[in-house]
């Protein structure tokens, strides 16, 4: 039997609909565990609504970056199955990005954290004997092999593209220790984010956190006659790093007219 978990059920595309029981954890898995201030993180069950977590957060001074138009519904735990971004993701990035571990349950009930890992504490977790073990065994099969490596790099989107939400993000992983010695720590929080659920059941969730933004915000209106010339500027705007860029075509300024 095939368990998913389920929050507050933002997402337009029924991404995480299918042949199993669907678990709502939004009644039992609300609370604020742990702020720590000095290294700028939280931990969270993935029950807690954005807004709630920002608005405890505000004494600190600081906030969770990736801000969706939903902040005040959206749970942590569906914003990282969906590694969700919002409008400022220029910014802030995705919660992929944010993400630093995850608490979950496997298949057959064991209980694992998701982290940063060095060399040594890899290949000590393909040594273990359990479903943890077999997860890292079968990641290092895969991405030991250069070809594989190199074909899953290709085929990925480029990694300029920022907004690159939902999927396994195998690519991340490829380019992580041990299989890439100057890159990242292999993190398995990383594959969790986008995932829509289907790999593990998430109990906990650590999360960076920055500091809240300036009050004071500029706004710059540009008219055009086309799109294209609107994706012209656009390319031309990102090169000012502005906090957000958003497109208004004609029909939706029609309907507002109207």
């Amino acid at each position: 039997m095939l368990f998913r978990s389920r929050t507050a059920g933002t997402s337009l595309a029924g991404q995480v609909i299918g042949k199993a029981i669907i678990v709502d954890i939004s009644r039992s898995f609300g609370e604020i565990l742990e702020v720590n201030t000095k290294e700028s993180w939280v931990r969270v069950e993935p029950g807690v609504i954005l807004d709630v977590l920002n608005n405890y957060l505000k004494p600190y001074n600081l906030f969770f970056g990736p801000e969706t138009s939903t902040a005040n519904r959206c749970m942590m735990g569906g914003m990282l199955g969906n590694n969700a971004c919002g409008s400022h993701s220029l910014i802030y990035g995705s919660t992929r990005d944010h993400t630093l571990e995850v608490n979950a349950i496997l298949s057959d009930g064991e209980e694992v954290v998701f982290k940063d890992l060095t060399n040594d504490d890899f290949f000590e977790k393909c040594e273990l004997n359990s479903r943890e073990g077999d997860i890292y065994r079968n990641l290092n099969k895969i991405l030991s092999d250069k070809n594989k490596r190199n074909e899953i790099i290709k085929e990925y989107p480029h990694p300029d593209i920022k907004r690159r939400n939902t999927a396994y993000a195998l690519d991340l992983l490829a380019l992580s220790q041990p299989f890439e010695p100057d890159g990242p720590p292999l993190n398995l929080s990383k594959l969790i984010a986008g995932s829509e659920g289907t790999l593990a059941f998430i109990t906990e969730i650590k999360l960076n956190l920055v500091p809240i933004p300036p009050k004071h915000n500029a706004l710059l209106c540009v008219h055009f006659h086309s799109l294209e010339d609107a994706f012209r500027a656009n390319l031309i705007a990102l090169k000012q790093k502005p906090g957000a860029v958003e497109l208004m075509d004609g029909t939706i300024l029609e309907l507002t007219r109207e």
